[in-house]
């Protein structure tokens, strides 16, 4: 299937590695301009060059802290030096700190807040006049099966996620008549850092090893195994292109069937 996405830009926040850096390679195999960003510039250089390899697409790497505004600013700025435009928006973050609610001081809701929620708006806040000039826009906010069913030990995701789900509900009605859409993702337990560092949590809590720890979270899931970051790029990349011209507003997991719930 032709996505209709070729030479569209994209920019994908947090894209040296995991679930970031599955979204840009499955982008740039659909013929999309890339900008990737991240705090680790070895990491992302290295990561664009392999994109760049693989998939012949251009990729522009730019060091950046998703908590920091004049970063984001920045990014997109460049973006727009060097291509002209942004079509495209994966909103994305490492997950906030693991731990119960009084673990936490304000100072730490702050920071989950500024890194999971206000780079989210403050993306969206750069990128969507552009989008709204050309009358076309695509923004994905990868967020957490949280969004759908709040889990034990992780308040923090829990709360800010939540706030993207009602920013991007918001959003995609406000933006829509500029086909301009927006939409969530929500990965279960797919294999990155993140999903080690969970594991590693639990195997901590439960006196057991990590790949006992694995094990468990695997007997949770109908499908029975953990997920693949390119299972959760496939449909973002789907999202962000032509053949999603129909689909905004929406939050959609990709879990093996992990979620209990009917909505």
């Amino acid at each position: 299937m032709d996505l209709g996405i070729k030479d569209r830009v994209a920019i994908v926040a947090a894209s040296s590695k995991g679930l970031g850096k599955a979204s840009a390679l499955g982008l740039a195999k659909e013929g999309v301009k890339l900008t990737i960003c991240s705090r680790d510039k070895d990491a992302l250089q290295k990561t664009a060059d392999e994109i760049a390899s693989q998939t012949g697409a251009d990729v522009l790497a730019i060091t950046c802290d998703v908590s920091k505004t004049d970063e984001i600013k920045n990014v997109v700025k460049e973006t727009i030096n060097k291509y002209s435009k942004v079509d495209i928006l994966i909103n994305n973050a490492g997950g906030p700190p693991v731990g119960a609610f009084l673990d936490f001081t304000l100072q730490d809701w702050q920071k989950a807040i500024e890194l999971n929620l206000f780079s989210a708006i403050t993306f969206s806040n750069e990128v969507i006049p552009c989008m709204k000039e050309n009358k076309w826009g695509r923004i994905v906010n990868i967020t957490s099966m949280s969004v759908k069913q709040p889990i034990d030990g992780l308040i923090l995701s829990n709360t800010v996620r939540a706030g993207i789900a009602g920013l991007a509900k918001t959003i995609s009605n406000e933006f829509a008549p500029y086909n301009i859409l927006v939409n969530n993702v929500c990965p279960g337990r797919i294999y990155t850092d993140r999903i080690k560092q969970l594991a590693e949590q639990r195997a901590k809590r439960d006196k057991t090893s990590f790949d006992e720890a694995i094990s468990a979270m695997k007997n949770d899931i109908p499908v029975g195994r953990i997920g693949r970051p390119e299972e959760l790029a496939n449909l973002i990349v789907f999202l962000a292109s032509e053949r999603a011209s129909y689909i905004t507003g929406t939050t959609i997991q990709v879990d093996g069937g992990l979620i209990k719930g009917l909505m």
